[in-house]
C-alpha cells in the first residue's frame, strides 16, 4: 500500500466537496462575532499572563550573623539638645552610648515660638574657641579622672567636652562646669542657660545586630555603674535649667531602608498589602506629660521581610560568612543591585508610668500600681521574630499555560459558533418548510 493511502486512512478530518458546503448569512455574522470574541479573550488570556502578582511566603528565618538598621525622626519640644542621649544596647553585650555616628541633632525654637528648626550654624553648644593664648604647652587639667582615650592632647582635657567625657568615664556627675576652668573659658554653663526652653529633634540612622535589644533617648550623659546603666540627671531635673518633660512626637521610625513608592504602590494594591503603613505604626505618634519625671516604654516584634522581584535567583550566599553590612553606608543596607530587598516590619505595644509611682487612678485603673524610680525617657525595646515574611514577585500563569488557555478560547469559541450556527441553520429551514406546505 503506498505511503499517501495509509496517512490517508489516519485523516481525523474529512472534508466535503464545495458543491455539498452551504453558506448563509447568519452563518456569516456568526463567523464575525466568533472572530472578534476570539480576539478579545486571547487579548484577555495576553494581559493575564503578563500580570504580576506578589505571592507572600512565611519561612524560619535561618540568617546569623546579620545587622540591622533603625532610622528614626523624634522631635522633644521641652528637651534640648544638650541634655539628651541616645544610647544602644542588646544581649549580646553590645553597647553603643552617647551614638553620634547617622544622627543629626536639631535644635528646635521654644513650643512657645512654634517651634520651628534653629539655623544648623548655631547648634554647636561645644564650638571649638581659639586658645593660642594659652600657649601650645599648655595641658589642661581633668579634676580628678584620667584624661579619656579620645583627648586631642594625651594624659590632657583640652576641652570641655573633654572634661565631660573623663567624668562619664568614671561614672561621676558633672553638672553645669562651675570650677572647671575650660567650661567656664567656653561658657559653657551661659550657652546652657541659653537653651534650657529650646527643644530638639533627633533623626538619623544607626546599625545594631540582629538580636534582642534596646536603644533608648534619655537626659544627660549616660554610664555604667557596677551592672547599673544609669544617666546624669543633674541638669535635667534643675529646676533652674527649665521646665523639661519628654513630651515627644515620632514623625517616623523604621527598621531598614525606605520602600520605594513604585515598590508601596505595586505591593500595596494586592489582597494581602504591604505598605507604610503596616512597615511603621509608630509613625506621627504623639505623646504628652507635664511630669519631668516620666517614662515612656515601646515593645516592639521585628519581622525581617523580603521583596524579590520577578526572575531574582539566589546568588548562593551562606548563612555562615556573616553580614558585609558594615561596608556600605547608612541608608543602603538591605538595598540589592538586583532589585531585591531585605528590609523588618514591626508590631507595637506601649505603655507609660510616672517614676513617682502610685496608681492609674487618672485613667480609671486603680488596681494598676507603678514601680517607683527608674531614668526619665524614651525607651524602645525590640524583639525579632523567628519568622521571615518573603514577598516574591511572579506571573500568574506560565509560557505553556498561556498557550494552552489561547487554544482553549479558539477551540471553545468555534465549537459554540458552530453549535449555534447549525441551530440557527436548522430552525431556518424548518420554518421555511412550514411555510411551503
Amino acid at each position: 500500500m503506498p505511503a499517501k493511502s495509509r496517512f490517508t486512512r489516519l485523516d481525523a478530518f474529512t472534508k466535503t466537496v464545495e458543491d455539498a458546503r452551504v453558506r448563509t448569512t447568519s452563518g456569516g455574522i456568526v463567523t464575525i462575532a466568533s472572530l472578534l470574541i476570539v480576539f478579545w479573550l486571547v487579548w484577555g488570556e495576553w494581559s493575564d499572563y503578563r500580570r504580576i502578582v506578589v505571592h507572600p511566603e512565611l519561612i524560619v528565618d535561618k540568617g546569623r550573623g546579620e545587622r540591622m538598621e533603625i532610622h528614626l525622626n523624634i522631635s522633644f519640644p521641652r528637651v534640648p539638645c544638650e541634655l539628651l542621649t541616645l544610647d544602644v544596647m542588646d544581649v549580646s553585650g553590645e553597647q553603643q552610648t552617647g551614638v553620634k555616628h547617622g544622627i543629626s541633632k536639631v535644635q528646635l525654637a521654644p513650643a512657645s515660638e512654634g517651634g520651628r528648626p534653629i539655623d544648623v550654624r548655631a547648634l554647636d553648644l561645644h564650638a571649638d574657641e581659639p586658645a593660642d593664648h594659652l600657649g601650645p604647652d599648655y595641658c589642661g587639667e581633668c579634676y580628678g579622672p584620667p584624661a579619656p582615650a579620645t583627648a586631642t592632647k594625651a594624659g590632657c582635657c583640652q576641652t570641655c567636652e573633654e572634661v565631660r567625657e573623663a567624668y562619664a568615664a568614671v561614672s561621676w556627675a558633672f553638672g553645669k562646669g562651675e570650677g572647671v576652668a575650660q567650661c567656664e573659658r567656653e561658657h559653657y554653663s551661659e550657652k546652657l542657660q541659653a537653651q534650657r526652653d529650646q527643644g530638639c529633634r533627633i533623626e538619623g540612622g544607626f546599625r545594631v545586630n540582629k538580636v534582642i535589644g534596646n536603644f533608648h533617648i534619655a537626659p544627660g550623659r549616660s554610664f555604667s555603674n557596677g551592672m547599673m546603666h544609669v544617666h546624669d540627671l543633674n541638669n535635667y531635673l534643675d529646676p533652674s535649667q527649665g521646665d523639661h518633660t519628654f513630651t515627644h512626637q515620632i514623625h517616623h521610625l523604621r527598621f531598614g531602608p525606605q520602600l520605594p513608592d513604585d515598590l508601596t504602590k505595586k505591593v500595596g494594591g494586592q489582597t494581602m498589602g504591604w505598605t507604610n503603613h503596616h512597615l511603621d505604626p509608630l509613625d506621627n505618634t504623639e505623646q504628652v506629660t507635664t511630669d519631668a519625671a516620666f517614662n515612656y516604654m515601646y515593645f516592639l516584634k521585628v519581622v525581617s521581610t523580603s521583596y524579590y522581584p520577578l526572575g531574582w535567583k539566589p546568588k548562593g550566599h551562606s548563612a555562615d560568612q556573616g553580614d558585609s553590612s558594615d561596608f556600605v553606608s547608612i541608608g543602603q543596607h538591605g538595598l540589592g543591585q538586583d532589585g531585591s530587598l531585605e528590609t523588618h516590619q514591626y508590631s507595637v505595644t506601649s505603655h507609660k508610668r510616672s517614676l513617682k509611682g502610685g496608681s492609674d487612678s487618672s485613667e480609671g485603673h486603680k488596681e494598676r500600681l507603678h514601680a517607683i524610680g527608674g531614668i526619665p525617657g524614651v525607651f524602645f525595646s525590640y524583639d525579632i521574630s523567628p519568622m521571615k515574611v518573603i514577598n516574591r514577585e511572579e506571573r500568574t500563569k506560565s509560557f505553556t499555560g498561556f498557550l494552552t488557555g489561547v487554544c482553549a478560547i479558539v477551540g471553545g469559541t468555534l465549537t459554540v459558533a458552530a453549535a449555534i450556527d447549525r441551530g440557527v441553520y436548522e430552525g431556518a429551514t424548518r420554518i421555511k418548510k412550514l411555510h411551503q406546505r
